[in-house]
This record gives structure tokens, sequence and C-alpha cells, in this order.
């Protein structure tokens, strides 16, 4: 069984609770979050809930002067002016305030129990289950401590039992809160705090219960349990966001919870989250060192080729705790996060993490698990609307580099590198693209067709001829500086490399979803007819990808962004088979901001996995598994940037995954950047484009078997590897190595390795 295994408790003193959080383990429920500190005497659960954010609603932060600035800082740039288009586009065109609202945490519940010195303790995180133990005993006597959040029942459960009868005592904590305005109290399901955030902040109910074999009495600062060999903890958030009253939702959700009991808010929850993880099933060859505290594996990474199946299931793990269906989406800490004032606001950058979040979702088979992105760009859609006819003076929908929870739209921080980039909402817009092609859920595709279509219409303003080519400006690539020949460093741009490749992705996009849904209409013309005017990629001096319009160097040739190979992942305009010579200058750019100490943040080098397994080197994509492993990799297995974010954790399991197959280009690959350290092994489970299943086997580095289903019974491609053969009931070799299966919803084909 995949687990996360630490041999002692996270720390938990007054102060040190808040280092020892990178040792404590994160269990979720989409909305409900928790951070298990496992200590045997003196325990602490960090608890979060999505709707929790400083700030209610939205606003208007639209810069009145933008309106009038933004052409005449194109005219700059062009100019070559860039020092005056910069001070012109921080006077003019950051917002006012410059910030979104931020996610904020719900504090922590202490437990202190009565139990004094303890050994053979161990805390297990196990990931099939989604159920954290800690085990420890007493004078001999054995104990557990089970922790579980319940999707179905809206509850985080914590139980300890005395495995040998003794008897034990728990003092159970809600009151120590470090600001906010607040009032303890108790009713007849327990106790709660009831939280108000200053100035037009939300307001949110915590509410706490419990049952034992002992006696529990409740005051208005939590609870005591007394002569109890076994304690059951039920815990609930509610905000106000939805509209209701919070207390009245958390006391009706607990008396539920402790109607069912223990056993079956354990199974409900057990039957919800295992239908998600089972889907999947990933084995690599070598030592299963499952009994080995994860720090300790965590030193050996290059020698423990099972780290990375446990990275894998992590991730898978973490995207299901984190993004269900009515939820909100998994923002830069997931749902985990113990700051009032979290970095980056913990709110969802949109220029890379907050998509990074999801790529895992479509090949793992967790489509639902995206569903709460897509209702994010619904909230979005009506502020970037108007923030394009207020700021820019076009129609459509635009976004900056950030959103929160209630779709803000304008530009966030006072930060040139990343401030003024007007491509949030097109680069969340290519994963309308990439749900459908993984689903075929034309449903789906309808209700979302006019957003993706929206998002484009504003670039019919926005963008400009210049050289017979349609280009972006003012723009940035995000988040980079680069030399101009004069010699002055700048970050606003004309024309970045990676506007262009967002823009045709959502542009060739809407053409084909209008045709296919028959919905055809004036942009979708306007749309055909610029496209051939969109810039491709172009090589520089150094054999790169080039980054900007012009040939510039980067004042940081070892930046964490590597925004030009946009087109190489997540999108497929660069491949082999269409673009070889791309290919090439795309590796020259990845050796290139390598070899100047790119990769050196958790998320850059889940990144630059992806696009190792797209360049079909197994060993070079394993290599930055090991570094993300080992560099960037807190004790809870948690991504470091520094400091938290998880979208490394999704962006490393998404790339493990593109390591064993791919499906962009129409045509399924099997293992096409197996490592040479992974001889054996095999997957269930894995979704490809056109939502085929897919189980593989290998052995001695080459394919011994594989399984496609066809879940919608429509035909599809796979390269037949070099020694093997094609079965099916329609099997028709179309050259180049290329087969096409056919048949009806449901049915099966294999390729097996001839002989087997």
């Amino acid at each position: 069984m995949s687990a996360i295994y630490l041999s002692s408790p996270a720390p938990t003193g007054d102060e040190a609770f808040k280092e020892g959080w990178n040792s404590a383990l994160p269990i979720g429920n989409g909305s409900l979050g928790a951070m298990v500190y496992g200590d045997p005497k003196n325990d602490i659960l960090q608890l979060n809930e999505d709707t929790v954010w400083v700030g209610c609603g939205g606003r208007n932060r639209v810069n009145p002067k933008a309106k009038g600035s933004w052409r005449k800082c194109r005219e700059l740039l062009l100019e070559g002016k860039i020092q005056e288009a910069e001070q012109l586009c921080r006077s003019d065109l950051y917002a006012i305030p410059d910030q979104q609202r931020f996610y904020d945490t719900c504090g922590h519940i202490r437990f202190l129990f009565s139990h004094r010195e303890y050994d053979g303790y161990s805390r297990r995180l196990e990931l099939s289950e989604a159920v954290c133990r800690v085990r420890f005993s007493e004078n001999g006597k054995n104990y557990l401590r089970e922790y579980f959040p319940s999707r179905p029942d809206n509850v985080i459960v914590m139980r300890q039992v005395s495995l040998d009868g003794e008897r034990f005592c728990c003092k159970a904590d809600i009151s120590e809160r470090d600001n906010l305005d607040y009032r303890l109290d108790v009713c007849e399901t327990g106790c709660f705090v009831s939280v108000k955030q200053p100035e037009d902040g939300c307001e949110y109910c915590l509410m706490v219960s419990a049952e034992s074999d002992g006696c529990v009495i409740f005051s208005e600062k939590g609870f005591e349990a007394f002569d109890a060999t076994e304690l059951c903890v039920y815990i609930t958030i509610r905000s106000d966001f939805y509209g209701d009253e919070p207390r009245e939702f958390c006391e009706k959700t607990l008396e539920n919870a402790m109607e069912l009991g223990f056993d079956a808010v354990k199974a409900r929850h057990l039957s919800d989250f295992q239908s998600l993880f089972g889907r999947v099933s990933l084995c690599l060859d070598g030592k299963d060192n499952d009994n080995v505290p994860t720090p300790e594996r965590l030193k050996n990474a290059g020698d423990d080729p099972k780290l990375a199946q446990l990275y894998f299931d992590y991730g898978r793990y973490l995207l299901i705790s984190s993004s269900r269906p009515k939820t909100m989406p998994a923002n830069l800490q997931g749902i985990w996060n113990k700051d009032h004032t979290p970095p980056w606001g913990s709110k969802y950058t949109v220029n890379i993490n907050a998509e990074m979040n999801y790529w895992p979702a479509g090949v793992c088979d967790l489509a639902e698990c995206e569903e709460p992105l897509f209702e994010l760009l619904k909230t979005m859609q009506p502020c970037g609307r108007k923030v394009a006819r207020d700021m820019y003076g076009l129609e459509g929908f635009v976004c900056h580099h950030n959103t929160d929870i209630f779709g803000d739209c304008a530009p966030q921080d006072s930060w040139l590198p990343a401030t003024v980039w007007p491509l949030g909402a097109a680069w969340l817009c290519t994963h309308i693209k990439t749900h459908y092609e993984f689903t075929g859920d034309r449903a789906f595709l309808e209700e979302y067709l006019d957003i993706l279509k929206d998002a484009c219409r504003f670039f019919v303003g926005y963008l400009f001829e210049k050289d017979g080519m349609l280009i972006t400006g003012p723009s940035v690539s995000p988040e980079n500086t680069y030399i101009h020949p004069s010699g002055e460093q700048g970050c606003l741009c004309i024309g970045p490399t990676m506007d262009s490749m967002i823009i045709r992705e959502i542009f060739e996009s809407a053409v084909e979803f209008s045709k296919l849904l028959g919905r055809e209409d004036l942009l979708t013309k306007q749309l055909e007819e610029m496209l051939p005017k969109l810039p491709k990629p172009s090589v520089g001096k150094y054999g790169q990808i080039m980054e900007w319009a012009e040939d510039y160097d980067e004042v940081e040739p070892g930046h964490r962004h590597i925004s030009h190979l946009w087109g190489l992942y997540p999108s497929d305009q660069l491949s082999f088979e269409k673009t070889p010579e791309l290919m090439k200058a795309a590796r020259v750019t990845l050796e290139r901001r390598l070899s100047h100490g790119g990769g050196h943040t958790g998320w850059s080098r889940a990144w630059i996995i992806n696009m190792w397994a797209r360049l079909r080197d197994g060993d070079k994509a394993l290599e930055n598994v090991e570094a993300l492993l080992s560099r960037s990799t807190y004790p809870n297995f948690l991504d470091m940037h520094p400091p938290f974010q998880i979208d490394g954790n999704f962006g490393g399991a998404a790339g493990i995954a593109e390591m064993l197959i791919q499906s962009q280009g129409g045509v399924i690959t099997l293992l096409p950047a197996l490592p040479k350290k992974w001889r054996s092994g095999r997957v269930s489970g894995l979704k490809t484009r056109g939502n085929i299943a897919a189980d593989i086997e290998w052995s001695d580095g080459k394919l011994k078997s594989a399984r496609l289903r066809s879940t919608l019974g429509n035909s599809f491609f796979a390269v037949l590897p070099e020694g093997c053969e094609a079965l099916g009931e329609n099997v028709e070799n179309v050259g180049g190595g290329i087969v096409k299966f056919s048949g009806a919803a449901g049915f099966e084909a294999e390729i097996r390795a001839r002989g087997d």
C-alpha cells in the first residue's frame, strides 16, 4: 500500500507548530482540509475551508487611466522606449488597489491527551484510503488514532482507541485564535467558534462534537473527555459564501454524522474516495520501502524507484482531496494553508500554477475533479468582460495573471514581470479543449463554448498587425526579463512567443468546436482569417526557441519560467511528427535553461519533467523526477517552492504519467519516455484523449502487453512498438508504424510483444 510514513510527530509547541506544518500530513474532502500533526500528548489539527477568504465579493479595481494609456504604452515599446513604457504601465495600468482577495486559515484545534512517555510511534497517511493513522504505546499499552475527511458527510473525523482497554483523558481547545473578531459558545451539538473577518470579510462557523464511552463535557472553549477507551471527534466548517446560515448548517451536519456513527461515516468515506483513487494503479519494479520513513527515502531518491510511484499516487490523492464537484478549485496550496496572509495570497495564479494543478486530471481519469476550475471560469467571465471594457475598451473576456474565488480579472500586484499579462483567461480556456479531448463530453462542450469564444473575442480587438503578423502588446513573457540591444533591461514587451502559442490554441479550438456543434458565426470566420497571421515559433542565435519576438538575451538564462516551450507542453504545437526542427530547438532551450540553474523551484522542475517526456527522453525525465524528490519536497511529501506550493505535486504526477503514455496529435504512444531504471512495471487505468482506458505492462525495458478500451466506441490510432503485434476485431495498419483500432462502444484492443 502506498503511504507517507513519518516516525515522529510534527512539532506542536506554541511557536514550533508553524514550522512543524511541513511535517504535518494533509487530509481533505475537497472543501474541508486539515493538517495532521499526530502528537500523542499535544496534538494539533490545523484547519481550512475552501471559501474562507479575506474579503467578500468582487470589486472594480481597474485603473481609470488604463483605457487611454495601454495603446500609448504599445507605441512606446514599438519605438524602443522601454523605460518610458514601463513607467507609464506602473502609473496607468496597475490596478487600484493592486491586490485581489486572498485565502485564509480557519486556525487550529489543540488536543491535550493524558499520555506521558510513549514509544513505538508511527504516523502513516494511507493514500488508497485517505486515512491517516497514528500508532504508539505507553507503558506497554497500545493506542490507535485515526483521522479522515468525509466528502459524503462533510466532516473531518478524529478517533482514538485504546487497543488494550486502558483509559485516557483528552481536552480539546478551539479558543487559540491569534486575531479576528470571534465568539465561542456551546450548543446542543457541541461547541463552536463563530468568526467575523475585519471590514467586509466573510463570516464562518467551526463546530466540534464528540462522543465517547467515557464522559464528555463541553465548554465554550472546547470539551473534556474523561475515563475513555474510545473517543470520536467530528469537525465541520461553513462560511456565509453560499448564502445560508453557517451555524445552522454546521449543527445539522454534525447531527447527521453522529446519527450515522463512526463506522458508517468511515465506510461512506472509503466508498466515495476509493471510487476515484482506485481507478488507476501504478507499480514500478523495485524494493518495497514502505516501512522506511519517507524523509529517509527522500535522501536516497535516486536508488528508490518506488518513490516515484509514491509521488504519482500522492498527486492523485491530493487532487481528489482538494478539488471535487461543487467545491472551489485547488488554489496555490490546494486547500491547506496555515497563514492569515499566505504567500502570494494562496490565490489562483493563472500564468501556470492553477493550470498545472489540473494537468493530471485527464490522464489519471479524474475529469470530474476538474469541474471546479470550469465553474470558476463562469464566475470570472462577467468580471473579465468588465475588465476588457473598462481597461481596454474592447469586447470579450480577459484575465491577467491571477484571480480569486470572486472571479477578479484585473491586474494583480505591482510587479512588472507578471502584472500586465492579458493571457490568463486564455490559458485557462485551453483546459476546455483538453477536458473535451479526454472525455468526449459534447454536453460539456456546448456549455463552455461561449466562454472559449468570448476569450477569443478579446484578442480579435487586442491583436495588432506588425510586419504582416498579428501580435500582442503590451505583454510580458512570464515572469522573465530581457536585455534590449540598447542595453536596457525590460519586462514589458511586444509579441512574446507564449502569447501567440496560447492564442493559436484557443482560436483553433473555437473554430473546430463551433463547426462540430453547428455554431459557426461571424467570430468563427474572423478567427479563421486571423489564424494564418499568428506568428509561429522562431529559432534564435543559440539554436533555441526564441522567447520574445526579437532574439533578446535573458537577464536570467536559468529562469524558472520556460514560457516559450508552452507549445511543447502542455500544448502539442511542437512535435517530432509536425515540427522536427523546432523539437531540436526545444531541446536546446531546455538544456540551456538547466545549464544556467533552471528548475530551482518545485513547480518549474515538474514542468521540466513533462517537457523531457514530450522530448521522449526518459532518462532526463527521471533525472528531474529525482531532483524534484531530493531538492524540492518537504518531509510530508508536499512540494517545496519554497515555501509550499501544491502545483509541483500535481505537475510531477502528470509528468510521471506522461512518461508512460501520450496521446497528443491523435495517436497513442505507449511508454514514450521510459527510463532505463524503470526496467519492469505495470500501470492500469490511465486515460488518453478519445476517452481510451489503457493498461500497460513492460519488462526488461520493453512493452510486454497493453490493453486499450474504447469507452465511447470511437476508433483510435496507436504507435505499434518494434517487436509487437496488434490484436482486436478491426485492426488496420495505416503505415508509419501506426495501427488503427475500431469497434463498438466498450471494445478492447491489445498490443503485445510477439511470442508472449
